[in-house]
């Protein structure tokens, strides 16, 4: 169950959009900001994630589990939830005041033609497709980008590559996509970032650099590249790894058995311990290798 809510925790804050708090008909805490609708909901292990919403046309105290679809990451407590809540509604008022204007899409983008264009600024536009989408530049507004982060096409992907504009152009973004922007960089741009900022990003800063590291600590071990819990051993998961958790299918590939509790993939994947985790040539629960076996 979820904890009641903090009453500390205000009602509503004025401004537009306005941010309202309450709880659900099933007692989870709720906020809407405009037609976003926030929930605090508990996921699996005690855990807690946010879940979003659109257009939720009932009150608060009306709202239920199943008026929300998205997942947008973990929650560490309510008051988590509530900072969350007043940054999206700080995002969308410096959104409102930044202006941007829908323009009749006209484009077509390496994803498609664009179904739908906004206009940041003269030569910045973003453009969605049904699949994806991104900012396009013009030639003046592209030579502008830091060459380390530069699309030769001035197409700039909306997961990662768009950073670059918040980075190159941050007048033009709100405090939250410029927070996200940083750490889309780090997170996926290391070099770049290291090198335009003349800094070295610390264990933790980066996704990839991190998960260079890990790769090179564990070049020579066993890593879990699937796993699922044993039909012939209760309380066990089987396991196969690959040395470094490669994928190819190149290299040679071993079963192990590792304690169900203990058994969590973690960041970058299980590393096995081999005085611990026994190796296992039995009778197996995956398909895939009771087939190799039998031919």
């Amino acid at each position: 169950m979820i904890d009641p809510p903090n009453t500390n925790m205000p009602d509503c804050t004025p401004g537009f959009p306005g941010v309202f708090f309450g709880l659900s008909c099933e007692g989870f805490p709720v906020a809407c900001v405009g037609d976003h609708a926030f929930a605090m909901l508990q996921g699996q292990s005690g855990r807690h994630y946010l879940a979003t919403g659109w257009k939720i046309g009932r009150p608060l105290p009306e709202w239920r589990r199943g008026d929300f679809y998205g997942h947008s990451g973990e929650l560490a407590d309510e008051a988590a939830f509530s900072a969350h809540v007043l940054e999206q509604a700080e995002h969308q008022r410096e959104k409102q005041a930044l202006g941007r204007r829908n323009i009749a899409p006209h484009v077509h983008t390496p994803w498609g033609s664009a179904q739908h264009s906004t206009t940041y600024a003269e030569g910045i536009e973003f453009h969605s497709t049904a699949s994806h989408g991104g900012f396009k530049l013009s030639a003046d507004r592209n030579r502008i980008v830091h060459p380390l982060l530069r699309a030769d096409d001035a197409f700039y992907e909306e997961d990662c590559a768009w950073a670059a504009m918040a980075l190159t152009f941050p007048e033009l973004f709100t405090s939250f996509e410029k927070r996200c922007a940083s750490e889309t960089l780090k997170d996926w741009e290391p070099d770049a970032w290291e090198a335009i900022f003349a800094t070295v990003l610390a264990h933790g800063e980066s996704h990839v650099k991190d998960r260079r590291a890990f790769e090179l600590e564990h070049a020579s071990d066993w890593i879990v590249i699937s796993a699922l819990r044993s039909d012939h051993h209760p309380g066990m998961t089987e396991v196969i790894a690959t040395r470094a958790g490669r994928r190819d299918h190149s290299g040679e590939e071993r079963r192990f058995l590792v304690p169900s509790p203990e058994y969590e993939a973690g960041r970058f994947g299980f590393v096995i311990d081999e005085a611990r985790h026994a190796a296992y040539d039995g009778p197996s629960s995956f398909a895939s290798w009771t087939g190799r076996a039998a031919a």
